[in-house]
């Protein structure tokens, strides 16, 4: 889905928001940061559900009402995903930095022939 900006790069800003150019290396530091996030977020859900449905079909409640065990068990994945989806989201900041040095070498030189060159760009990580 986003192979093209792996390909040709996502926008880079200095802190003012003026447009530096497009770098790759961003892109791949965006995408690496959607992936954990993403990956963190589903966790809970995969986790804490069977977990907590392996001990209550060890009492009796589910073994009076078997028709209760999908219910129950949308309503913890629905449950886990309302906390872990914001706080996911919130692990790597909307407006990523990164530092100049580890940018592609020509867009290193052409950020140096700024006037005023920035020694960190900001880019948008993306969802």
């Amino acid at each position: 889905m986003r192979s093209r900006e792996i390909t040709e790069g996502i926008p880079v800003f200095d802190e003012n928001g003026n447009r530096l150019g497009e770098s790759k290396a961003a892109a791949k530091s965006a995408i690496v940061q959607v992936v954990v996030s993403r990956i963190l977020m589903a966790t809970p859900g995969m986790l804490l559900p069977p977990i907590i449905m392996q001990k209550l079909e060890q009492g009796d409640f589910l073994k009076r009402l078997p028709w209760a065990k999908a219910p129950i068990q949308v309503g913890l994945v629905g449950f886990t995903l309302i906390f872990a989806t914001p706080l996911c989201c919130a692990l790597f900041p909307q407006k990523s930095s990164l530092p100049v040095s580890r940018l592609e070498s020509g867009l290193q030189e052409e950020i140096q022939r700024c006037a005023d060159p920035p020694s960190t760009v900001y880019f948008n990580k993306g969802l």
